[in-house]
């Protein structure tokens, strides 16, 4: 009975030994994602992602699709395709911060244009409030990134077309207050403004 209970931790311990080299071995050859983001296949072995792991990724014009993710210590980072199954663009850094991003980025689409909203603070991974919000707006073609930081602030909720025009409002409400932001396509993005209710 010893020597098969012996002989059984002899075949586990030899079975995690391989399991932990083929580890380190994986990471020492920088599997898929050792890889940075954006990088396309190196002409051997498996191709890598072509984009990075977004935390937010919505459809947009033609087809195609944004994305959006954190990079700590860099800010927001996005990428898009033109067209649907097309290639992805490089990442490109929309807001650079080296505060702790939050959980989540939401993005909306709007024809051409795509809005982001996006949230960095101490312990805000965890569920504390904010204190640095961004609201950005992608043009021609997400060519250009219009963006507005607010400080000590909860976050924006949410962006919507404002009837009649081209312009978009970032809004975020209360039981005391609207706060708001508006982006026009010629001016920007306006001041915050707090109305009381």
């Amino acid at each position: 009975m010893r020597r098969v209970q012996g002989a059984r931790w002899s075949a586990r311990a030899a079975t995690a030994a391989a399991a932990a080299a083929l580890l380190t071995s994986t990471a020492a050859c920088g599997g898929p994602e050792a890889k940075g983001a954006g990088a396309g296949d190196s002409g051997g072995g498996s191709p890598t992602p072509s984009h990075a792991r977004f935390v937010e990724d919505v459809p947009w014009s033609d087809g195609g699709r944004v994305g959006m993710y954190y990079a700590a210590g860099r800010g927001l980072m996005e990428q898009h395709q033109d067209t649907a199954g097309g290639p992805w663009s490089r990442p490109r850094l929309v807001y650079a911060t080296e505060g702790d991003a939050c959980q989540s980025i939401t993005l909306k689409a709007f024809r051409d244009t795509v809005t982001a909203i996006a949230n960095w603070g101490v312990y805000c991974a965890d569920g504390e409030p904010p204190t640095e919000s961004v609201a950005a707006v992608g043009t021609r073609n997400l060519a250009t990134w219009d963006t507005r930081a607010t400080e000590d602030f909860d976050g924006w909720e949410k962006a919507a077309t404002v009837a009649g025009t081209d312009d978009l409002l970032f809004t975020r409400s209360s039981t005391e207050w609207l706060t708001r932001l508006r982006w026009s396509p010629t001016g920007g993005f306006g001041e915050v403004e707090d109305i009381r209710r």
